[in-house]
C-alpha cells in the first residue's frame, strides 16, 4: 500500500513439528508485509500453512511439538521469534490480537463475559476495575450486541454463536491492538451472520485504522473484504497481489483451479471444476513445483527445480515457472516472424 507504513514483516519464517514420524515443516518459508490500516488476506486449503503462518505471529505454535526454526517476524522494530514468553505477553493481547476460528472453545465457560473482557484491560492498561467494565462495555455496544449491561454477567453458553463471535471480536479490539489476526472469523456461522461479522469487522477497520490479517478458505470472503490476498499452498505462498487483479488475472494455476471451483452467481454453470488429486503431506516433496503432480500445464522443469516469487506485474508475484515458458514461446515467435 503506498504512503502506508509496514506494521508487521514476516521473512523467511519457517515453522516445523517435531513428530515420532519425522520432521514436518508445515510453514516453509514465507515472507510478506503488513500495512497500517489495510486488510490482508492469507488464502489456502485445510493444511496449507495458514493457521500455522498465525499462531507462530502470536508466539503460541505449541513446544513441543511445533517449533520456530527459521526466518524473523517484525513489529515495532523487535523480532518477535527472539522475545521470552513474559515480553510476548506484554505485545499479545495489547499490540496484536488475535479472533480464533470457534469461540467456544476460546472463551472460558466458568467465567462470565465481563470478567474475560476485563481482564485484558487489567493487565495491559492502568484503568481501575469500574472504568474497565465500562470501557468493555462500550466495546460490546461497538460490536453491535444489544443489552450490554446483562451479557456482561452472562457465559458463553448462554450466548448464540454469532454473539459470541461478536464477543471475541469485541476482545480483540478492546485495547486497541495495532495488528488483528482474524483466523476463519465466520467459519462455524450461518451465512447471514457471516455478512454480518465481515460487515463488522470492516468497519472497525476503518474506524479504528488497524491492520487486520484474514485468514481464509473462502473466496467469497476474500473478494468481500480484503484489499489484497496471499494465495497459500504446501507451506509457500504461491501468488501475492491485490484482490482485483487476482480475481481478474490469476497467475498461478493452483489459484486458477480456486476461482474455476468457486460458483459464479453471474453465469449459468453445468458443473464446477474441482482440482484434481490431494494436497501433498508437508515435507513430502523435496524438489520441484509442489502443485506439480496437480498442475494441468507441468513440463518437465516443474519436477527438477524449485520455483521462486516471480514478478509478474508491479505488486503482483506468482511462484511459476510458466511465465518463464511465455515469455521463451513469444521469444521463439518472434525470431520466427523475423
Amino acid at each position: 500500500m503506498v504512503g502506508k507504513p509496514k506494521v508487521l514483516s514476516v521473512n523467511g519464517l519457517r515453522t516445523s513439528f517435531f513428530t515420532d514420524g519425522g520432521i514436518v515443516p508445515a510453514v516453509d518459508g514465507i515472507s510478506f508485509d503488513l500495512y497500517e490500516g489495510e486488510i490482508l488476506g492469507i488464502v489456502g486449503e485445510s493444511g496449507c500453512g495458514k493457521s500455522v503462518t498465525s499462531l507462530s505471529i502470536m508466539g503460541l505454535v505449541p513446544s513441543p511439538p511445533g517449533k520456530i526454526t527459521g526466518g524473523e517476524i517484525l513489529y515495532g522494530g523487535r523480532d518477535l521469534t527472539k522475545l521470552k514468553e513474559r515480553e510476548m505477553r506484554k505485545v499479545r493481547g495489547n499490540d496484536i490480537a488475535m479472533i480464533f476460528q470457534e469461540p467456544m472453545t476460546s472463551l472460558n465457560p466458568l467465567f462470565t463475559i465481563g470478567s474475560q473482557m476485563t481482564e485484558a484491560l487489567l493487565i495491559h492498561t492502568n484503568l481501575g476495575k469500574r472504568k474497565a467494565r465500562r470501557r468493555a462495555a462500550e466495546m460490546l455496544k461497538l460490536v453491535g450486541l444489544p443489552r450490554v449491561e446483562e451479557i456482561m454477567d452472562e457465559y458463553p453458553h448462554q450466548l448464540s454463536g454469532g454473539m459470541r463471535q461478536r464477543v471475541m471480536i469485541a476482545m480483540a479490539l478492546v485495547c486497541e491492538p495495532n495488528i488483528l489476526i482474524a483466523d476463519e472469523p465466520t467459519t462455524a456461522l450461518d451465512v447471514t451472520i457471516q455478512a454480518q461479522i465481515l460487515k463488522l469487522m470492516k468497519k472497525l477497520n476503518e474506524r479504528l485504522d488497524t491492520a487486520v490479517l484474514l485468514i481464509t478458505h473462502d473466496l467469497g470472503v476474500v473478494a468481500e473484504t480484503c484489499g489484497r490476498v496471499i494465495v497459500m499452498y504446501a507451506g509457500q505462498i504461491v501468488e501475492e497481489g491485490p484482490v482485483t487483479e487476482i480475481f481478474r488475472n490469476p497467475q498461478h494455476p493452483y489459484t486458477e483451479g480456486l476461482l474455476k471451483s468457486v460458483p459464479d452467481m453471474r453465469f449459468k454453470q453445468e458443473r464446477l471444476e474441482p482440482i484434481p488429486g490431494n494436497v501433498p503431506r508437508p515435507g513430502a516433496i523435496r524438489h520441484g513445483c509442489r502443485f506439480a503432480a496437480r498442475c494441468p500445464y507441468r513440463f518437465d522443469r516443474c519436477t527438477a527445480e524449485d520455483p521462486e516469487l516471480y514478478g509478474t506485474q508491479p505488486g503482483h508475484f506468482a511462484r511459476c515457472f510458466l511465465r518463464d515458458k511465455k515469455e521463451e514461446t513469444a521469444h521463439d515467435e518472434t525470431l520466427v516472424e523475423s
